[in-house]
């Protein structure tokens, strides 16, 4: 437990290379070097050196999320991915649990939309009993069966008890109905009907078909010769046989056209929680720093324009927020907030209508400089970490990105304009082309949902699925 609690403290300490001055938003900011190695196997190896602190950070990216889950059986992959340390061929789940407690280390995997991510950290003397652990749990899980049946339970038990509480299941109605029978529209952790029907064979089939050294990414950040961490993970993985692994293709999606409304029943309900939107960006769009920074005036942070209208200036509701969602191709853009259920249409009129200022009257010079004063804060905390560092660079390599990600961040801020501004308003938040997704009482707030989509799609919470 005190090596636990010494990682955790020594993970904090900032490990970003280049000073990025707390006083000054003219700082520069460099992301640290780091070497890419392709092992003969295929693998991809990316190695950032850092010393300020006696910790690796190692974080892999499968290149098939849950977008590869067969249909009917979403939540395949990240079944998959919980399963690696629940038993290897030569440990138990209880031992893998018991040898990381002991060094202080961490291990886990779950899976994205597109990818399956899985993070280890080891203090830098670990390093070796750490490694064979991580290496152990990718290359030669066994997925008993009892552990296969209980984690199953637990996770259909899990999305019956989230239906209790809207704000913890309202995302995977949005998502569903946003993108339809779209691999984005499903449930990334299944559903109670989908998870019922995978089996043991099903994990073990995934395992094989997408967890292959052409198919992985591994990163690793932090207090380590480069050359000796080559070394040391081509001995552990280059035997890993190099077969191939199909990639899921993802297509792109067309927003929606004109106005779609879903009301989910929850009888019990007493407020309406709701999320509003369309199609947002892609993660590799051109304009995604600039879309951040009036997504931050708009509903980005504390002090932005939907939160100070539906929360400090009317009392609708205790918090209203908007977000960009960015995936391999277009993700979700959504308005979310909630309110009581008399309040239902207010709080959804006043939501629709600071889009409408924000379309009529824009943003002014001085609004956006705050905004890039408050991006540019935001940012380097958010990168300084050796796991955040190997999390990022993964990340980059996965999508094709580089380091100008990070290097001209700065420099894109600081040159968008007023008219630049006007363009990302005009392009990027929809105004007549809305999804509307509300959870609450539906006796209560259904005369309230006709008035922004006269025939409207209805489930009961009840109801299995999203």
């Amino acid at each position: 437990m005190m090596k636990r609690m010494i990682s955790a403290a020594l993970a904090v300490l900032v490990l970003f290379s280049t000073a990025v001055s707390t006083r000054a938003q003219d700082a520069t900011l460099k992301l640290p070097p780091s070497k890419k190695v392709t092992l003969k196997n295929g693998m991809t190896v990316l190695l950032l050196e850092q010393h300020e602190v006696p910790i690796i950070s190692f974080n892999f990216i499968v290149r098939s999320g849950s977008v590869a889950d067969p249909s009917g059986k979403e939540g395949l992959a990240s079944l998959t991915a919980e399963m690696l340390r629940k038993g290897t061929k030569t440990r138990t789940a209880d031992q893998v649990s018991n040898e990381l407690d002991f060094i202080g280390g961490t291990l886990d995997a779950d899976a994205g939309l597109d990818f399956t991510r899985g993070t280890a950290e080891f203090i830098k003397k670990d390093t070796g009993k750490g490694l064979d652990l991580l290496a152990d749990v990718l290359l030669n899980p066994t997925f008993p069966q009892d552990e296969v049946s209980k984690l199953l339970q637990q996770r259909i038990d899990g999305i019956k008890a989230a239906k209790d509480q809207a704000q913890g299941v309202i995302n995977n109605y949005y998502y569903s109905y946003l993108y339809g029978k779209h691999p984005y529209g499903r449930p990334t952790e299944g559903d109670e009907k989908t998870l019922a029907a995978i089996s043991r064979d099903d994990v073990q089939r995934f395992y094989q078909a997408y967890y292959a050294p052409s198919n992985m990414i591994l990163a690793v950040a932090g207090d380590f010769n480069t050359a000796e961490m080559e070394r040391m993970l081509t001995d552990k993985f280059s035997a890993w046989a190099g077969k191939s692994a199909a990639v899921p293709v993802v297509t792109e999606v067309a927003p929606v056209s004109g106005k779609r409304l879903l009301l989910v029943n929850k009888p019990d309900a007493t407020q309406t929680f709701f999320q509003i939107g369309n199609l947002g960006i892609a993660r590799t769009n051109t304009d995604r720093a600039q879309i951040g920074v009036i997504n931050t005036l708009f509903g980005g942070r504390f002090t932005s324009m939907l939160n100070t209208e539906l929360r400090i200036n009317s009392g609708l509701s205790y918090g209203a927020r908007s977000a960009f969602e960015q995936r391999k191709v277009r993700g979700p853009f959504l308005i979310a907030s909630y309110t009581q259920n008399d309040t239902t249409e207010r709080a959804i009129d006043l939501a629709l209508d600071v889009l409408k200022r924000l379309h009529e009257k824009g943003v002014t010079e001085e609004e956006l400089k705050s905004a890039k004063t408050y991006v540019k804060g935001q940012y380097p905390p958010r990168i300084e970490t050796t796991d955040q560092l190997a999390a990022l660079i993964s990340e980059l390599e996965y999508y094709g990105l580089d380091a100008s990600e990070v290097n001209d961040y700065y420099a894109k801020v600081d040159a968008m304009t007023l008219a630049d501004a006007r363009r990302i308003i005009k392009e990027y938040f929809p105004t007549d082309n809305l999804v509307f997704v509300l959870i609450g009482k539906s006796d209560a707030i259904q005369t309230a949902a006709k008035k922004y989509a006269p025939k409207f799609d209805t489930k009961s919470i009840s109801d299995t699925g999203f």
